[in-house]
């Protein structure tokens, strides 16, 4: 498996290529699509994008932790964590990878 990282300039050439806007309307839609999943996770409400998956805000509560060095048990506070939910068509196209052979398309 390729150790490759998808980055927003690698999401706008796709758009770029796919459906044909100019480079600097690939990028301006590319930000508005990331800032609308911002915005939204921030208020505390979940995104779902069917045949990919669902984004969420689960809230984690005060635990005690250990520092790994030292030992020493430190308080974590409380505080909000990003969860996501791979889609069945998601988790189907992934494992069908497994054999060698290309899942199914998006």
């Amino acid at each position: 498996m390729a150790d490759k990282t998808v980055t927003r300039s690698h999401l706008t050439e796709a758009v770029y290529q796919e459906v044909g806007l100019s480079r600097n309307e690939s990028a301006d839609l590319v930000e508005a699509i990331l800032e609308e999943i911002s915005s939204t996770l921030s208020g505390g409400e979940p995104v779902k994008i069917s045949s990919f998956g669902s984004f969420g805000v689960r809230m984690k509560g005060e635990r005690v932790g250990r520092n790994p060095k030292t030992g020493e048990e430190v308080t974590i506070t409380p505080r909000r964590v990003i969860v996501f939910r791979p889609s069945h068509v998601l988790k189907n196209r992934i494992n069908g990878n497994l054999g060698g052979t290309p899942g199914p398309a998006l």
